[in-house]
């Protein structure tokens, strides 16, 4: 099973969103899934709020911070932050990275919040979407290589 590891700079929005939103997933069901930040701080209460909207309830989660854990455990990371933030160098090094480039809500209107949250949920259903189809195809080869083998 792939895990994926969700990366901001203080795991209060944009990383626990799209931690909400792939643990929500059908699709995430078949992954395991975490956030962490840089630093760790709490979960936005905007950012609880807004998922909470939708129906994802966040409330639960809390922040964690990325030196807690390491980076060969997980085979994707998702790098949500804006320009001008960078991860330790062991963190790009994982099977699959991709940064986002998110703008960060936080101080910010209730509606960049849900600007943002729609952006992360894009994201998130992107990734997990080419996550499953990798796998997909990952297996059809095993499968035509047992098939080869048997002949």
């Amino acid at each position: 099973m792939k895990r994926i590891m969700f990366v901001c700079q203080k795991n209060s929005c944009r990383s626990q969103m799209a931690e909400g939103f792939a643990r929500a997933s059908n699709k995430g069901k078949n992954f395991e899934v975490v956030s962490a930040g840089l630093e760790a701080s709490v979960v936005h209460p905007t950012a609880i709020t807004v998922m909470a909207e939708i129906g994802i309830d966040i409330s639960h989660h809390s922040s964690k911070l990325l030196s807690k854990f390491k980076p060969q455990d997980f085979d994707v990371v998702a790098f949500v932050c804006g320009s001008g933030k960078t991860l330790p160098p062991e963190w790009y090094m994982t099977e699959i990275f991709q940064q986002w480039m998110v703008e960060d809500p936080d101080d910010a209107t209730l509606e960049k919040f849900r600007e943002v949250r729609d952006e992360v949920r894009e994201q998130v259903d992107l990734l997990l979407t080419f996550l499953m189809l990798k796998c997909q195809q990952s297996n059809a080869i095993d499968s035509q290589s047992i098939e080869e083998k048997i002949r």
